[in-house]
């Protein structure tokens, strides 16, 4: 019998992918990563019974690279805002004919 939670794993892994560039993608990849260790511990005690071990290692790759995106976006983020940051003239922008 297929485990239940390997499917929910590579379903949540697989919209962790799609949404990780937009940083929302980290909510659907933790779930993901949470439930695949479920997933697997459940498995083990069922000594062979649940099947789908594939599917949640393949969720949980697709989860982490997710992670990996959002992460990868945020960097790009804070850089294009510090490059942006360091372009603004610094101190006071006085009239030309003040002193």
């Amino acid at each position: 019998m297929r485990s239940t939670k390997a499917g929910a794993v590579f379903a949540l892994g697989l919209v962790a992918l799609l949404t990780g560039p937009f940083v929302g993608g980290l909510v659907p990849a933790s779930i993901a990563i949470v439930l695949a260790a479920q997933g697997r511990r459940e498995a083990f005690r069922s000594g062979g019974y649940l099947t789908g071990s594939a599917w949640l290692r393949r969720g949980e790759k697709l989860a982490w690279i997710g992670v990996a995106l959002a992460a990868t976006s945020l960097v790009v983020a804070v850089v294009i805002a510090v490059v942006d940051f360091a372009g603004q003239p610094a101190g006071h922008d006085f009239a030309p004919g003040v002193d």
